[in-house]
């Protein structure tokens, strides 16, 4: 056998590979990217999230949240001790006790808080997906488009090729997507749980940077679905009908303009970030040191 014949083995095995690779990302993967991304008040309609995180205050993390009421009291009246004799200063106690109820109350009504917030960011972001050209601005129409100009499959499949290296970028890039998404679902759950002790945290001067720190975070991970939401728009407002290189290479810096969604939000507004490979560098950093 020649080396010609070889290397044509060779290349005919990584498409044949590539070509599984990208069917069983575009038939499993990315029918979920919608559902990720697009988060409404449903995601908090979960029986188990709920009793963890409390149906009432005498259970789950509300407990625990109005348990620590007590812990506040107990540290007002230590320095209110000590402002009288001189060593710190402690606001009127009147003042103390009306911010105590406030936010113990916004506290056991925290959840209602952040489900309306979250109501409110689905309820924007679905004014802007509106069906302004004809077909549902989604990601499940967005990558029918993709597959329809760039145009690859199992039988003429070359990953060597511009279709080819183009369509790398954009799977691969959507698989980083999924993840980034996903870690996202899952962190606006956990600033959820963590909201009862952000909401109390108010009451005192020095606590209440753990407010302002989840406030920012939790608002930051929502807006990305406004902002993922404005670049969508923009992409479907676009003639990308014909597949010419200019609308392929297009389509291509619109995924990876998607795939930094996190990383602009959190320049604007600051926040904690999401993204996949920023993790993966994060995390090389630390095995190289």
């Amino acid at each position: 056998m020649d080396a010609s014949n070889i290397t044509s083995i060779i290349i005919s095995s990584i498409n044949t590979i590539f070509s599984k690779i990208f069917s069983s990302l575009d038939n499993n993967l990315y029918s979920i990217l919608d559902e990720l991304t697009f988060i409404d008040y449903d995601i908090l309609n979960d029986k188990y999230f709920e009793v963890i995180f409390g149906l009432s205050s005498k259970n789950g993390i509300l407990l625990i949240a109005n348990s620590l009421i007590f812990g506040f009291l107990l540290y007002y009246a230590f320095r209110l001790l000590f402002s009288h004799l001189g060593v710190t200063d402690a606001e009127k106690p009147s003042k103390f006790i009306f911010k105590l109820i406030i936010f113990s109350i916004c506290m056991n009504f925290s959840l209602f808080i952040c489900d309306q917030i979250i109501y409110i960011n689905a309820s924007l972001s679905n004014a802007i997906r509106q069906n302004l050209f004809g077909c549902k601005i989604s990601f499940s129409t967005l990558i029918q488009k993709l597959n329809s100009i760039i145009s690859v499959n199992s039988d003429n499949l070359d990953i060597f090729s511009l279709d080819g290296i183009l369509k790398s970028i954009i799977s691969f890039g959507m698989l980083n997507l999924v993840i980034s998404y996903a870690i996202r679902y899952i962190l606006l759950k956990v600033f959820v749980l963590i909201s009862p002790f952000s909401f109390l945290s108010l009451t005192t001067k020095p606590t209440s940077i753990l407010f302002k720190s989840w406030i920012k975070s939790f608002i930051s991970l929502l807006l990305i679905q406004i902002f993922v939401s404005l670049v969508l728009l923009l992409i479907f407002s676009l003639n990308l009908k014909s597949a010419n290189i200019f609308n392929k290479i297009i389509l291509t810096a619109s995924i990876l303009i998607l795939l930094k969604a996190n990383s602009y939000v959190k320049e604007m507004l600051g926040g904690i970030s999401t993204d996949f490979s920023i993790g993966l560098n994060n995390m090389k950093s630390l095995i190289n040191k």
